[in-house]
């Protein structure tokens, strides 16, 4: 009886993690080769440190290895490689929240002093993704509509795929998107 599972690079992504699951490692190197360069560029364009690139990266991809079981892929809508990327982005806001964690001021300092000193991990990541006048109005808006702008503009995910990455219903990322886009309009009038 012949497989029906073919080579590693006759497959697509989908059957890569399917099969990385089942604890393929040529299924893995191909995931890996298929998809390393690219998360790479993404994840630099968001973090100019090459030291924190390489660590979500590995990150990333042991996420990937350990947990390929749960990836539930087009049965909810979703995409191997937009799961990928929700775990890296994940990866990548953990960094950076460590990264702050570790140069926290002095406790003698207030609040509005420590915001100052060591903004936000995601307000890091967008400082470095968009500026200008675009970033001043991306920055004004409400934490809610930045996080579903960041995750279906600058991320490039499917409002499926945002609503699984932020765990909120569809019909909220799309009504959140669209308040989003308005206020933005407003801003940049």
């Amino acid at each position: 009886m012949r497989s029906s599972r073919g080579k590693p690079a006759e497959l697509d992504e989908e059957r890569l993690v399917r099969l990385v699951a089942k604890g393929d490692r040529a299924a893995f190197e191909e995931l890996y080769r298929r998809t390393a360069p690219w998360l790479a560029v993404r994840l630099r364009r968001r973090c100019a440190d090459e030291q924190i690139v390489a660590e979500v990266m590995q990150e990333t991809y042991l996420a990937v290895w350990r947990a390929a079981g749960a990836f539930a892929g087009a049965s909810v809508g979703g995409s191997a490689v937009g799961w990928l990327w929700t775990i890296a982005a994940r990866r990548l806001v953990d960094a950076f929240r460590r990264r702050a964690h570790h140069a926290r001021p002095p406790a003698a300092m207030t609040a509005e002093t420590a915001r100052a000193v060591s903004p936000a991990a995601e307000d890091e990541v967008l400082a470095a993704t968009v500026d200008g006048e675009v970033g001043d109005a991306l920055r004004r808006l409400a934490p809610e509509l930045q996080d579903v702008l960041r995750a279906m503009v600058l991320d490039g995910l499917s409002v499926r795929e945002t609503a699984v990455l932020l765990g909120l219903p569809e019909g909220t990322v799309k009504t959140r998107a669209r308040r989003a886009r308005r206020a933005m309009r407003e801003a940049l009038a």
